[in-house]
């Protein structure tokens, strides 16, 4: 159900518009009515802030980036979200338990905010996904390409997240502390944020979901303190642990890692070394997954 100007909208020129034209596919603007009547005008109908409730079985966005607050005990029949500007809140609405397993799930308000129809459908599916476990994903990708965030978006409809952050606390660099807070503010602030490199005992008792970002980030970390940049198989014990926990637990988790078979050998000795490991490693933990894909300029490759 298109946004307000439908989709393609008329003067558009973005690339989402273009590609529906080009298709000629148009989406006229969404026009909701429970039993012939608009939310607002029904006679069970109730504003609520961001919204309309409707008897407590129906809850509809007022408008494209507008979550609506579920009534006070409503557990929804049906909901109509903007799930392309504000997919967090059906995280949320599941959290708060307005939303369950029963509940019709539908997007109002889609236009080109997303790249084209096939993207929605992708996105929804991961949105749609029963939030159990286990379920296992590696997300690849170079610098900035945006894997962190394709993690992220995946698991935005998920009740239950822990984010699991590998990378070390570095006050005095400016850059990296506005890397940390751009990731910050893209998650939901409900979702719970762990800064450890103990990955095993977090996949062994996790019951929800974890984004653990990331792989490199940690293996660095395990290898300073095994000394592997001197000895490289002195880690091979924590990486037989991370896998062996990897494959044995019940949560859903996405895992966040850098693909180093695209780029140069390292000149050194030690940047070889760690090219190695994380490329073996990537390979054992994709061999354990139910899902793998590879990132690029912030498009999704499958890989089967």
């Amino acid at each position: 159900m298109a946004g307000p100007d439908g989709w393609p909208a008329e003067g558009c020129g973005c690339a989402s518009c273009n590609r529906l034209r080009a298709a000629g596919i148009r989406h006229a603007p969404a026009r909701v009515l429970v039993d012939g009547v608009p939310p607002a005008a029904h006679p069970r109908g109730r504003a609520v802030p961001g919204g309309h409730d409707v008897a407590g079985r129906l809850l509809v966005a007022g408008g494209p980036g507008q979550c609506p607050e579920p009534a006070p005990g409503a557990v929804y029949e049906t909901v109509l979200l903007d799930l392309v500007g504000a997919p967090g809140h059906l995280g949320r609405l599941r959290r708060a338990g307005a939303v369950t397993d029963r509940t019709e799930i539908h997007a109002l308000y889609v236009d080109h905010r997303v790249p084209s129809p096939a993207e929605l459908e992708r996105r929804t599916g991961f949105w749609s996904r029963p939030p159990g476990g286990p379920w296992r994903t590696v997300l690849l990708g170079g610098s900035r390409s945006g894997k962190s965030a394709e993690a992220e978006l995946r698991l935005m409809g998920h009740p239950d997240v822990t984010y699991v952050a590998t990378g070390p606390d570095r006050p005095d660099d400016a850059e990296w502390t506005a890397r940390v807070e751009a990731h910050r503010r893209r998650r939901p602030d409900w979702w719970r944020t762990v800064e450890t490199v103990d990955l095993p005992p977090l996949l062994e008792s996790a019951r929800g979901a974890l984004l653990i970002d990331g792989i490199g980030t940690w293996l660095a970390a395990v290898m300073d303190e095994t000394g592997a940049w001197e000895d490289p198989a002195a880690v091979a014990p924590r990486l037989d642990a991370l896998v062996a926990a990897w494959r044995a637990t019940s949560a859903q988790v996405i895992a966040v890692s850098d693909e180093v078979g695209l780029s140069l050998v390292s000149a050194h000795r030690a940047g070889r070394a760690f090219a190695d490991a994380l490329g073996r490693l990537n390979q054992r933990l994709v061999a354990e997954s139910e899902e793998a894909a590879l990132v690029v300029a912030g498009r999704v490759v499958e890989l089967a």
